[in-house]
């Protein structure tokens, strides 16, 4: 069962086009799994054209108003829902794939298919792309029971629980799960021992390692994030 999710804000974001584009990628990979959040996704985009609608009016309100009128009316009984034989054909279309429809510009196969680097013993990370705005698209996969070195970050970073699960000082995450993080985080992922475990990632700058000996391999990370 997910219960990690984007926020309304970042929904209502994603559902009007003014997300980047890798940060957009990451939204889509969790909707595919989060049937509550396509829903809404769905209703953000009804009443994004509603609200267009009244933009054009002589007597528009400003646009914190119409922000408040979006996620006011996100529970409301009268906005269309997705109907059974919709969500039966998404649900059947994404039941297909093990790699998330939204990936399927950078891979047409499985996971194996990708140049995976090996950073650890337990970790592998493969870079997807990376972004004219400076965000970087990657896979992260982690072996059951595998640690990720102790980091901080230095800006936003999106994460989409794609296979398995991994544990933090926050909480337990499992597939489909949204985990979003920035500069005030800090953290140590742990993967628990049943399965290994694939993320997607999109890092807006690259993370700091603040162990004794990992912090050495900063300078490179900070390399690889900032060059093709």
């Amino acid at each position: 069962m997910i219960k990690h999710h984007p926020s309304a804000e970042l929904l209502a974001d994603y559902a009007s086009g003014s997300l980047k584009p890798s940060h957009s990628l990451c939204i889509a990979a969790h909707l595919e799994q989060c049937e509550s959040c396509r829903r809404q996704a769905m209703q953000l985009e009804l009443l994004g054209a509603q609200l267009f609608d009244q933009l054009r009016a002589p007597a528009a309100t400003n646009t914190d108003t119409l922000k408040a009128a979006v996620f006011a009316n996100l529970d409301d009984d009268a906005t269309p829902e997705v109907n059974s034989a919709s969500k039966s054909a998404i649900d059947s279309a994404i039941e297909k794939y093990r790699v998330p429809r939204a990936l399927g510009q950078f891979l047409q196969g499985g996971y194996s298919e990708l140049s995976w680097v090996k950073v650890s013993p337990s970790i592998k990370i493969t870079t997807l792309l990376k972004d004219k705005d400076g965000s970087q698209i990657a896979l992260s996969r982690v072996k059951p029971g595998g640690k990720m070195p102790h980091h901080r970050h230095t800006g936003d970073e999106l994460t989409v629980v794609l296979e398995g699960a991994f544990s933090d000082e926050t909480g337990l995450y499992r597939k489909g799960d949204f985990v979003s993080r920035d500069s005030r985080h800090k953290h140590k992922p742990m993967v628990t021992k049943d399965s290994e475990c694939i993320c997607l990632m999109v890092l807006d700058a690259p993370i700091e390692f603040t162990g004794m000996f990992s912090r050495f391999l900063n300078p490179l990370v900070k390399r690889n994030h900032s060059h093709g």
